[in-house]
């Protein structure tokens, strides 16, 4: 009989189409919940397993219950063992039988008592029945640790593949131990080093040492090559830094320094690298631009590192305490600091936009006020040429402000080094006052709109030719804002005076009065003029004090004079205080080689009496230019230059200063050179009888000089100078003839040696007659007793 046809149609093509993906994704689920459930039983399993080991392990067992037999049970006990037929067993099975009896099983259990097994076994389970249900302990042998080996492959699929880690068993061990003895602490004890001659040593470690310059020198060399695809190899070189190997520790790790700067100088870029936001990260980007992450990031990292690393390292020789795992002597902690500290300066100096540059401050500064002497000035010669090629401020600013926390911390006891490193500031260059071009509104570029109603097709295309190259122009000018510098510079400098001004108020007799006074004297120009007033009173009370050196007043009048010249020409202040101070000082200057005072003397003068020549009376600058002739008679040849420069300018802007070179002209009074007031020492009776003098000057400039201020400082003529001295100030003449270098410049002519007259013996007067006549008056004439010249004026004139 053929089977029965199934009435259901077989379905379509389009519908198998449309559900077969469901069917499938429906199987797919079934098949995962499946499996979930399946895991989901087994863990379950495991985990109850665990549980019951653990509380198998940890309890402990509880022992037999014993039941009290009745005296009768016992006597029919004895009786059933009196009759069992032992002597029918043998021997081994009565010992098996002894053996089970001590067991503990249901075997033992007391059959015949009365009360029933398994009575309240709801209520109360049976003691027995909990002992056998405790899992037996068994002797655990030790799990054996397996180690994951690559997986294998094949048409089923993956299978992960194990080995069991070798094991050596404790057995063995105790027997090794027991069989060696103390051959094991001998083999654990550290194997002491060869015992080598000291020219051993010696060609040990230079063959050591080369090994690592060249490992160096590999590494330093491929990173350089290919920064970007090398950069690992940073943290390789990095790691040098500890070297332990006790030969060549010291020396290795300084090279590593040393050469660790100089790659990072080389390969960090021109820009400051800011860490990725989490959206960035997340957003795919281009394999080029993904890699150039990387290296920034791994740049980053390796150079903060780095810092740490050099900023250990000098704080480990600062406190002086020797690490139990490293190899270096405490000896070696000041070489290795001073390469470290040398390190930060490089860095300090070549990477201020680079990061961390902050922290390179902060471990700086202090160390510009350090005991020793080489630290020291390396750091602040560091400062210096930062102030010097900082050219927007921004560095600058962060400079100072670490600087003036220092200060202020360590209660005004720094080094005078510490705030002479503020007067490299380049703040001068930037101008207060803005220029037409800054007022004047920006070139804008015309929009598409707008070039297409007023311009043609031809014109159109012209104009954008010419924006794109104005706008590369613009581009290659790549000058900063002059707004955003004049407000960093702004900033700087209020940070400065406020450091300034805290000293002169708090600590006026501190050693870093001086530095305060000169670098008030540089930036008074730009101090605020609401701070006059109370400024020049602090200042002519330190002059009158009389507690300053000569070299403190001439900055204190050299401040108080360049904020009078700036924006206190509106005050209506009389500083004749500070000329009689001045004019008082010039002749305590010194002589000798430290002339380096003189150049404020100069500046001085210019800026009161040249710069003021409508404020200064005729009195005045005649007294000054006597005075200042007279010194030139002791000071050194560029001093004497430069004071001779200065009354030349000083006779062509007070005209009447001729009355000083006629000898004949006669005033009130009599001149009065030890006065110190110059408006009344009467400087019109007396003359320059010292540039006679100078005209037989060993130096030949100043031959020239004294010469040309004989015949009254003419521009043209006979007597005028060169055009080369005629413009040079009277300051660029003093550097440029200064004597430094224990030469002179131009060379001295050595004098002409003169062949003395030989005195002959006999008659000295050629004429005899003349001879005879002097010996008779000789001999005649008596000298007489008493010199009372007016009494023989007397007679004469009777």
């Amino acid at each position: 009989m053929a089977p029965r046809k199934s009435k259901k149609k077989a379905p379509s093509f389009r519908k198998l189409l449309k559900t077969s993906n469901i069917k499938i994704e429906n199987k797919l689920k079934n098949r995962q919940f499946k499996q979930q459930s399946i895991a989901k039983k087994h863990r379950k399993e495991q985990k109850k397993l665990k549980q019951a080991l653990n509380n198998a392990a940890t309890r402990t067992p509880l022992p037999l219950e014993r039941y009290k037999k009745r005296p009768e049970d016992e006597e029919d006990e004895e009786e059933f063992e009196e009759t069992l037929p032992v002597d029918m067993m043998e021997e081994d099975d009565l010992e098996q039988m002894k053996a089970m009896a001590q067991k503990a099983s249901f075997l033992t259990r007391d059959l015949s008592s009365s009360e029933p097994v398994h009575a309240r076994k709801r209520k109360q389970e049976n003691v027995m029945d909990k002992y056998e249900k405790v899992p037996r302990l068994m002797q655990k042998e030790q799990e054996k640790e397996l180690i994951h080996l690559l997986p294998i492959k094949d048409k089923t699929g993956i299978i992960p593949q194990t080995m069991e880690k070798p094991v050596v068993k404790k057995a063995e061990k105790e027997n090794e131990d027991e069989g060696d003895g103390d051959g094991a602490e001998e083999v654990n004890a550290p194997k002491p080093l060869p015992l080598l001659t000291t020219q051993e040593l010696v060609v040990l470690r230079r063959k050591r040492l080369e090994e690592r310059k060249v490992c160096i020198a590999a590494l330093g060399s491929s990173i350089l090559s290919d920064p970007s695809a090398n950069i690992k190899k940073l943290k390789e070189l990095r790691s040098m830094l500890v070297e332990l190997d006790p030969y060549v520790a010291v020396t290795v790790r300084k090279l590593v320094m040393v050469s660790l700067m100089e790659i990072f100088k080389d390969i960090v870029p021109s820009y400051r690298i800011r860490p990725l936001t989490e959206a960035e990260k997340s957003t795919k980007v281009k394999k080029e631009t993904q890699q150039l992450r990387e290296f920034e990031e791994g740049l980053v990292s390796q150079y903060k590192f780095y810092l740490e690393n050099l900023e250990q390292t000098v704080k480990d020789w600062k406190q002086m305490k020797k690490k139990k795992s490293d190899v270096v002597s405490l000896k070696s902690y000041k070489g290795l600091a001073e390469v470290a500290v040398k390190c930060l300066c490089e860095l300090l100096v070549a990477l201020p936009h680079f990061n961390f540059h902050n922290n390179i401050i902060v471990m700086i500064v202090p160390l510009m006020n350090h005991d020793c002497k080489k630290i020291s000035e390396m750091s602040c010669e560091a400062v210096r040429k930062l102030f010097k090629q900082d050219k927007v401020g921004q560095a600058s600013l962060g400079m100072v402000k670490v600087i003036s926390g220092l200060v202020k911390s360590r209660n005004y006891e720094v080094k005078p080094e510490v705030l002479k490193a503020l007067l490299c500031l380049r703040v001068k260059e930037v101008e207060v006052k803005k220029d037409a071009d800054d007022i004047a509104p920006k070139k804008r570029f015309m929009n598409f709109k707008e070039k297409r109603k007023h311009l043609s097709r031809m014109q159109r295309k012209w104009k954008k030719a010419e924006e794109k190259l104005e706008k590369e122009l613009l581009e290659a000018e790549a000058t900063e804002c002059k707004e955003k510098k004049l407000k960093l510079h702004t900033e700087t400098l209020n940070i400065v005076f406020l450091t300034y001004f805290r000293i002169l108020k708090k600590a006026q007799k501190s050693i870093l009065l001086p530095c305060v006074l000169e670098g008030l004297a540089k930036f008074a120009h730009l101090i605020n003029v609401e701070f006059f007033d109370d400024l020049l009173i602090v200042l002519h009370k330190l002059v009158e004090s009389g507690d300053l050196s000569y070299r403190e007043s001439l900055h204190c009048i050299q401040t108080a004079f360049h904020v009078l010249s700036g924006q206190g020409d509106v005050l209506n202040i009389d500083p004749l205080k500070f000329y009689t101070h001045l004019y008082k000082t010039l002749l305590r200057l010194h002589a000798g080689t430290a002339n380096d005072d003189m150049i404020i003397v100069l500046q001085c003068l210019d800026v009161m009496l040249t710069k003021r020549r409508k404020q200064v009376s005729v009195q005045r600058a005649l007294a000054f230019i006597k005075r200042l002739t007279t010194l030139s008679l002791q000071v050194l040849p560029n001093s004497t230059v430069g004071i001779l420069a200065t009354n030349r300018v000083l006779m062509h802007t007070f005209p009447k200063s001729d009355i000083l070179l006629d000898n004949e002209s006669q005033g009130s009074g009599i001149y009065l050179p030890e006065l110190d007031e110059p408006e009344y020492c009467n400087p019109q009776n007396t003359s320059l009888w010292e540039l006679h003098t100078l005209q037989r000057h060993y130096h030949p400039i100043v031959r020239k000089f004294a010469a040309h201020l004989i015949v009254g400082a003419p521009s043209e003529g006979s007597g005028a100078l060169n055009v080369d001295l005629s413009r040079k100030s009277a300051t660029d003449l003093f550097e440029d003839y200064s004597t430094k270098g224990m030469t002179f410049n131009p060379p001295v002519a050595t004098p002409s040696s003169k062949k003395k007259e030989k005195f002959t013996i006999g008659d000295a007067l050629l004429d005899s007659d003349l001879k005879k006549q002097i010996d008779s008056h000789l001999e005649a004439t008596s000298i007489p007793s008493d010199l009372d010249f007016a009494a023989q004026f007397r007679k004469a004139f009777i």
